[in-house]
């Protein structure tokens, strides 16, 4: 049975490859019939055009290689150009279009080629099989048989290549038949290299190693004839060859030489046929070959890894893709139009570059050009392959001989060198920050990693001094963003994402090495490199903003920020508490003060931000010196000067700025002023009020009555800096503040602090107790800041603070009689006395009649609608609950004051109301008061 299958597999592989002959000579002869037939048509096209009267357009096809695809450009032939008799000449560039592939042709044309080659290297794989079964032949006859039986289609699809048609070359580009010939003849010849190896030991591992990459680099020399699939089949073949050769002592520097001349001739034959797959498939097949020795490996010898990291950078450097798209501008205009002055308006037109032919402007995305270039894909797992096997060198995992910390080091600064050398390998770059911020972060946590190592969970290794690699590692970023910005001068977005990259890097860097190993109270080592690495961010950012007059000011402010980064970081290892706020505020109002003297916009931009990590940095410890070591004094005591110090210097860069030409700065820095201010006011208030806690229970009412009046007070001072100096920030950050103090008001004054809810006392005193700050003065707060609002906020926004002043007011009449009958303590389980409940309604007919005629006074709207509403509770009160439970003269009081307060409200609407201009009524509705 296995003789029958052998003969058929032969028979089919030659019928196969005489019906495949036969069909590529017929379709070659009915393309180039098809060719003269479009030329044909194609010149004709003009003249029928020029006789209809219409316009002609040819649609010119440009086939550039294999992965750009095809881009189609338009000329359009108007009548007016073509004169009698005169047909137009086509572009050069005109080229009839492919017709489409029929399934004859596919199917004549590449299945039957693709499978007429699985079929002969199957049939010399049968061949040597059946000879082994039958025993007609010795073991090394049947091997030589096999390996000729290669040559010899190696041979032929030779032959076939040279006597081959070019149409059909191009056409069938991924189903040639010589490259299908030689690739079975190739794999038929490994075959029987590895079977006089594995099968019966006639050669040793050596020699069959050097045999097999041999034929893999001839396959890689043979693929430069006949294409990139033959070029990936070598690849794989070489990348297989270790796997397939079982030596007893494998050497790892053996290994890793091949693997990289591998690499090399890849990438070599990819230069010159100007690949892009085969090369990015070399990188993933490296980077698994040095990920799995160094894991598997017990123990791994790393500098032979290291060494093939340093030569696939290299590589990448300087052989492919090399400076391939440096030349490329950072945008790319086709046809960019002109722009004149047209007649007889002046106006700007736009006008094409080359004529009324050309085609509407196209701009391409300049970042997606710089972080996509043509040949990402080689850059690309470049980069991964490096980022991947050099975290590997000293992962957990990684059992090595020696210390590879310092061989990371130099494999992470050559791939950040390869990202500053070549404009279109930032890919590199950006694995390279990442890279180094991992590496820094495994190292520095690889002590606490070693305690596992008793249940095997970390391999137990030696290891360097994390903080040198992190310090090392962050120089190098410094050191590499200065040579990028040197050798390439004028392209802006590489400046801002190098700037961008070494400025986080290098914090990140210093600031895990600090976090994870530093001594948090005074750390000389990370203050002093921090102050180091700050100077040169500075340094780069003077001498580049001086030679380069094209630097843009994003790099300049990333650079400028890299510089605050590190002077933040300075600032925690060589001082604690209160020194280390001071600092920060220090350095951040500093950035302000050099605006004197450096005309930069990103130095405000940047103390801004400084600003703002004062404030993180309060938020994270908001006792400034430590609960335990903040004192007990009122107002004199840590929080003074920790907040007070930064808030004063907020105020003095604000004011200082006061002219400065952007309104959003300004905007920014006096809101960050006022929150500092009001910031400082309310831990104070909150330190005196808790004993000299501020991690106390929750606040009183007294207290939250407070806060609830410095929100309403920043948010005055917004809305008076957003009169002087209009902007969206200040205007939209006064409304948020008022929108928050009123929910402050509904949820804690008028219900959860609510002393008659809680039973807290009043305080001796009537009138000057907890019902004035609670209720009385954040009314007439809101009542202020209404009256500023209108006209200036929404009537929607005006509308509620005078309805949150009039509920302040109410609440602060009614307890206050209930204070008056009841004393300091107004707790809801007293009750209620009758003269107390008559007292109720007399109170609340005459604030209805208050805000009845302070409504006149102010034009009011709503006042007039909330007297409106509190007389309608009077009466409904009277008529509900007097009625129910009042009893002889109060009862009949009750009713004469209501029908004597309700007969004046309709004589004052009747007698003074309606007497004034319908006009003017009008008027004040619309403003909403």
């Amino acid at each position: 049975m296995t003789d029958l299958l052998v003969l058929a597999a032969f028979v089919f592989s030659f019928l196969a490859f005489a019906r495949t002959r036969q069909a590529q000579e017929r379709f070659t002869r009915d393309i180039a019939f098809l060719q003269s037939e479009v030329a044909r048509l194609s010149a004709d096209r003009p003249q029928a055009a020029l006789a209809a009267g219409a316009a002609t357009e040819v649609v010119v096809v440009d086939e550039n290689n294999e992965a750009d695809g095809a881009t189609a450009s338009e000329a359009v032939i108007e009548p007016g150009t073509l004169e009698a008799g005169e047909p137009p000449a086509l572009p050069p560039e005109t080229e009839p279009q492919t017709p489409r592939e029929s399934f004859e042709s596919w199917l004549g044309a590449r299945w039957a080629v693709w499978v007429g080659g699985i079929a002969l290297a199957l049939g010399g794989i049968f061949l040597v099989k059946v000879s082994i079964d039958a025993g007609l032949l010795s073991p090394a006859v049947r091997l030589v048989l096999a390996a000729l039986f290669g040559a010899a289609l190696m041979a032929g699809g030779e032959m076939i290549l040279r006597r081959g048609s070019v149409e059909g070359a191009r056409r069938f580009g991924n189903a040639m038949i010589p490259g299908i010939l030689t690739a079975a003849g190739a794999v038929t010849i490994l075959g029987a290299i590895f079977a006089a190896h594995a099968v019966y030991a006639f050669i040793g591992p050596t020699t069959a190693f050097v045999l097999m990459g041999l034929v893999s680099f001839f396959v890689f020399f043979l693929s430069l004839r006949h294409g990139q699939a033959l070029a990936g089949l070598g690849l794989a073949a070489s990348l297989v060859t270790p796997l397939l050769i079982d030596a007893d002592d494998p050497s790892p520097w053996s290994l890793f030489a091949f693997l990289s001349l591998v690499w090399l001739a890849s990438m070599a034959t990819a230069r010159i046929g100007r690949w892009r797959i085969v090369p990015a498939l070399a990188n993933i097949g490296l980077a698994l070959w040095g990920t799995v020795y160094l894991i598997a490996a017990d123990p791994a010898v790393t500098l032979p890894v290291s060494l093939s990291l340093l030569v696939l950078i290299f590589g990448h450097a300087f052989v492919w893709p090399a400076g391939a798209d440096d030349a490329e501008p950072e945008t790319v205009e086709d046809d960019h139009p002109v722009r004149e002055p047209t007649e007889p308006t002046g106006e700007i037109a736009d006008v094409p570059a080359e004529g009324p032919a050309a085609v509407p402007p196209r701009r391409a995305a300049p970042w997606r050009r710089l972080l996509l270039p043509r040949h990402a894909p080689i850059i690309l797992t470049g980069a991964f392959a490096v980022l991947m096997t050099g975290l590997s060198l000293i992962g957990p995992l990684t059992e090595t001989i020696g210390d590879p910390t310092y061989e990371f080091l130099a494999v992470t600064a050559a791939l950040g060198l390869l990202g500053a050398l070549r404009v279109r390998a930032v890919s590199a770059a950006l694995a390279a920050g990442l890279m180094a911020v991992l590496g820094v972060s495994t190292l520095a946590t690889l002590p606490q990693l070693l305690e596992l190592s008793s249940i095997g969970v970390v391999a137990d290794r030696p290891f360097s001094t994390s903080s040198f690699a992190a310090l090392s590692l962050a120089a190098i970023f410094i050191a590499l963003c200065a040579f990028a910005l040197h050798r390439h001068s004028g392209r802006a977005r590489f400046a801002m994402l190098w700037a961008g990259l070494a400025a986080v890097t290098s914090v990140a860097c210093v600031g895990l090495s600090f976090l994870i190993l530093g001594t948090y109270a005074f750390d000389p080592l990370h203050g002093l490199a921090a102050t180091v690495a700050a100077v040169a961010f500075l340094a780069l950012a003077e001498l580049f903003s001086r030679r380069d007059a094209r630097l843009p000011p994003v790099a300049q402010g990333l650079l400028l920020a890299g510089a605050l980064g590190h002077l933040v970081i300075a600032a925690h290892a060589l001082s604690d508490g209160l020194g280390t706020v001071l600092a920060m505020a220090v350095f951040a109002a500093a950035f302000i003060a050099a605006t004197k003297v450096r005309n930069w916009v990103a130095l405000p931009w940047v103390g801004a931000l400084g600003f703002v990590l004062v404030l993180a940095r309060i938020g994270w410890e908001p006792t400034i010196v430590g609960p335990l070591a903040l004192g007990r004094t009122p107002v004199f005591n840590a929080l003074l000067p920790g907040y007070g110090v930064p808030a004063l210097l907020a105020l003095w860069s604000a004011y200082a700025l006061r002219d400065w030409p952007s309104d959003r700065l300004r905007n920014a820095l006096q809101a960050i002023a006022s929150l500092f201010a009001l910031l400082t006011l309310a831990i104070l208030v909150r330190h005196a009020m808790n004993g000299g806690q501020l991690q106390g229970g929750a606040p009183s009412l007294a207290e939250q009555s407070i806060y609830t009046l410095l929100v309403i007070g920043g948010s005055a001072i917004l809305m008076r800096l957003d009169l002087s100096r209009p902007g969206s920030f200040l205007r939209y950050g006064s409304i948020g503040l008022g929108v928050l103090s009123l929910l402050m008001t509904l949820s804690a004054h008028l219900f959860v602090l609510n002393p008659y809810l809680t039973g807290e006392m009043l305080g001796p005193y009537p009138l000057f107790d907890l019902l004035l700050i609670g209720y009385l003065l954040p009314g007439l707060a809101y009542a202020g800041l209404a009256r500023v609002a209108v006209g200036r906020r929404p009537p929607v926004f005006v509308a509620a603070l005078a309805t949150a002043a009039a509920l302040l007011a109410f609440a602060w009449a009614t307890l206050s009689v209930r204070r008056a009958w009841q004393g300091p303590g107004i707790a809801d389980w007293k009750g209620f006395l009758a003269g107390e409940t008559y007292t109720y309604s007399v109170v609340w007919l005459v604030l209805g009649v208050v805000l009845l005629v302070a409504s006149l006074r102010f034009h009011s709207r709503v006042m007039r609608i909330v007297s409106g509403v509190l007389v309608f509770v009077t009466v409904l009160k009277v008529f509900l609950f007097d009625m129910a439970n009042l009893e002889g003269l109060l009862r009949a009081l009750s009713f004469i004051g209501l029908g004597l307060v309700l007969i004046g409200i309709g004589l004052f609407y009747q007698k003074v109301l309606t007497s004034r201009p319908k006009q003017a009524d009008d008027a004040s509705a619309g403003t909403g008061l």
